[in-house]
């Protein structure tokens, strides 16, 4: 399928585990060679999977994707508190889970789900009085988020390995899958923490259908060779 990047495209990416969002934003811009090149949903750099990338006119869509409902798998560390809600800080308390049963993880999980008032990570990038939070939290400054109202469709636990619980979570936008573990382990009485995020779907976007950064780096060396083999 040829792509027409100038005018518009809307590209499903792999997020490579590390990179900002806009890290793969800055990639596809250099790459592609057009200016006119937004996201539709940030991830956080430990985090992987679907990133949409919208380029040309279907920029005016970037709202429009990211408004629709969200699906994530990924690995929450019960007995293990982070003050980012994830592996980006050092856990700096640890409590025994061992106690726990299949039955009441289950259990506590589904007290999530519906609509639920939410209060974001302060190692994210709401603003608060003009900074982001993230920013505040790393200098060490007192940072008060409030909740958000927030839609939990699904809340499933799919495994668990000792203190590892595999999940799928259906939500809307605006959640926050760090917030929701660290939720959870307080919920349990042990803590918790992210440990492994990936987003598998948005709307009717899946991870399956994706591409990744080489294919977009290979799709445009090819454009170029066409275009040069064509006009000598």
């Amino acid at each position: 399928m040829p792509y027409d990047f100038a005018a518009g495209e809307i590209l499903l990416l792999n997020k490579p585990l590390d990179w900002t969002s806009f890290d793969v934003v800055k990639k596809v811009r250099n790459t592609i060679r057009v200016k006119k090149v937004g996201h539709a949903g940030t991830l956080d750099p430990l985090a992987t999977g679907l990133l949409i990338l919208c380029t040309g006119k279907y920029t005016k869509r970037i709202d429009e994707i990211q408004g629709q409902e969200k699906e994530y798998t990924g690995i929450i560390r019960l007995g293990e508190s982070t003050p980012s809600y994830d592996r980006e800080t050092e856990v700096t308390e640890t409590r025994d889970s061992s106690h726990l049963t299949e039955a009441e993880i289950k259990a506590a999980a589904q007290t999530f789900v519906g609509t639920i008032e939410q209060i974001p990570p302060i190692y994210s990038a709401v603003q608060v009085d003009g900074k982001r939070a993230y920013d505040l939290a790393r200098k060490g400054k007192a940072v008060e988020l409030k909740p958000r109202t927030i839609t939990i469709d699904a809340f499933d636990i799919t495994s668990i390995n000792g203190p590892e619980v595999a999940f799928r979570v259906v939500c809307s936008k605006g959640t926050y899958i760090r917030s929701l573990a660290h939720d959870l382990g307080e919920k349990l009485g042990v803590g918790g923490h992210l440990s492994k995020l990936e987003r598998t779907r948005i709307g009717e976007y899946k991870l399956a259908d994706a591409l990744t950064i080489e294919d977009i780096v290979e799709i445009r060396r090819k454009q170029l060779e066409d275009a040069n083999g064509s006009n000598p």
